[in-house]
Formats: structure tokens, sequence, C-alpha cells
């Protein structure tokens, strides 16, 4: 089972990149995108019909901003847009999609880049998100969630993290929640598969930095550890450029 996570920061600018036709290359089983910017029906959906796809989406309820989309080669048992949190659905962050007795969320975590409201709406999120899933533990014991994350959670997984340490998304309260996460029963796949390898999922359009690769890794499919022996290959597929954000891929036995 191949499954991947991909800020795509606005679907549509995205597929004018070429988008459909990455898809069409690496066909995966479950294709999780945060950050659509869209509504459904500003998409034009049968260019991934033709290729076998369903979507399932949850948009914001503001014009052009966030949003998450899943799309599937096989038809979910159960589909569940949001949280049933108001402030959060509002913004179009969580989808989950159940296959069989996996489930997988898509989730796109809010940035406190913008200032101190919305950090600490950030930090809401995050209490809230982790009492959320703990509970939806308790009844779907295989969980697979991904999505953009927007903390990197150690000095491996950013290119300064000396100059970076003041930053939203490398904070040392959002770093410890993000320890707090992978210690309650969570593998973050990639790093789980290539400890030793320094990658990013996210880099800054200035500076060239994509190009010189200072980046953050910010964006995670992490699952439960019932699922780690399943774990065949984790990576980040930094050849697709339809974003500052590359796709995290796994492959699940």
């Amino acid at each position: 089972m191949k499954i991947v996570t991909y800020n795509v920061n606005g679907i549509r600018a995205a597929i004018k990149k070429g988008l459909v036709e990455w898809v069409e290359d690496l066909r995966p089983d479950v294709l999780c995108l945060q950050e659509v910017k869209a509504n459904e029906d500003q998409v034009d959906l049968e260019l991934f019909k033709r290729l076998g796809y369903e979507a399932y989406w949850h948009s914001a309820e503001k014009k052009g901003y966030s949003g998450v989309a899943t799309f599937c080669l096989k038809s979910p048992d159960r589909v569940v847009r949001g949280t049933g949190i108001e402030k959060y659905d509002r913004e179009g962050r969580v989808i989950r999609t159940d296959f069989g007795d996996l489930t997988i969320l898509n989730c796109y975590f809010p940035s406190g880049t913008m200032g101190t409201i919305r950090q600490d709406f950030k930090y809401e999120f995050l209490d809230d998100i982790y009492s959320w899933v703990a509970d939806l533990k308790k009844k779907r014991k295989k969980i697979i969630i991904g999505g953009d994350y927007n903390i990197a959670h150690t000095e491996f997984d950013i290119h300064n993290p000396k100059s970076n340490k003041n930053n939203s998304g490398f904070l040392p309260e959002e770093r410890a929640w993000l320890t707090k996460w992978f210690d309650s029963g969570f593998v973050d796949s990639f790093r789980y598969l290539n400890p030793e390898e320094q990658s990013y999922s996210w880099w800054s359009y200035r500076a060239n930095a994509r190009n010189n690769n200072k980046g953050w890794r910010i964006d995670y499919l992490s699952a439960t550890e019932n699922l780690k022996t399943r774990l065949k290959l984790a990576k980040h597929l930094s050849q697709a450029k339809h974003s500052d954000h590359c796709p995290v891929y796994i492959e699940l036995i």
C-alpha cells in the first residue's frame, strides 16, 4: 500500500505545475493533500477520476485558505470530515478515511508564523488533536496520520537550528509536544527507516533555499506502533516540485 502526504500550497497552482501527471506516474493508493486552497467545485476532478481516484474534500469556510483533500484508488469504508471541534473544522484541517481496520488521517496543523494569536491557536490545536487522537485510538487501533505538522522535531530536522530556535515551527514547546506525540505510541515512519538521513520536506521561497537544500522536515506520516513491522519504505520525494513542500511517501506491506 502506497501512501503519500503532500502540502501542495494551492491545488490549482500545483495542477498547472504537473501534479496530475506526477500522480499518474506514482499512483499512490492514498494521497493526502493539505492546503488545497480551493473548494471541491473549483477543481477539475475529472483529471483525477480518469486515473481511478475518488476525492474526499474538507474545505475551509474562508475562500482560498487551508483545506485538505484525500484521493483514493479504493473506496474507503468510512469518511469523516473534521474533528467535531468547530474552530478547527471551520478551517478544514482534518479528514479521516477508513480502509478495513486501518484509519488514515489527513491533517493540516496550524502555522504560528503570523503572530501570537495564531501561535496560541496552534498550541490549542496541538493539545486538542492529541486528546482527540487518543480517544480515536481506543476504537481504531491502526492509524496513520499524514500531514503538514508545521514542526521540525530535532536539530537534525532543520538546516540551521541555532538561528531558528526562536521561530515558530522550531520552538521548544512545539518540539516537546512532538516528542510526547511519538512517545504516545506513534512511529515517525521516515526517521524510523532512515535514522541517519538528513532530509527536508519544506523550503522557503527565499534565498534559493531549495536549491541549496536549506530546509525543514515538517511533514510526517506517523504510524501506530502496531504498524511498525509493516513499514517497508519511507522517503521524501524531493524531485516533485509543485509546491514549496515535497511529498512524503511510505509503503506498507
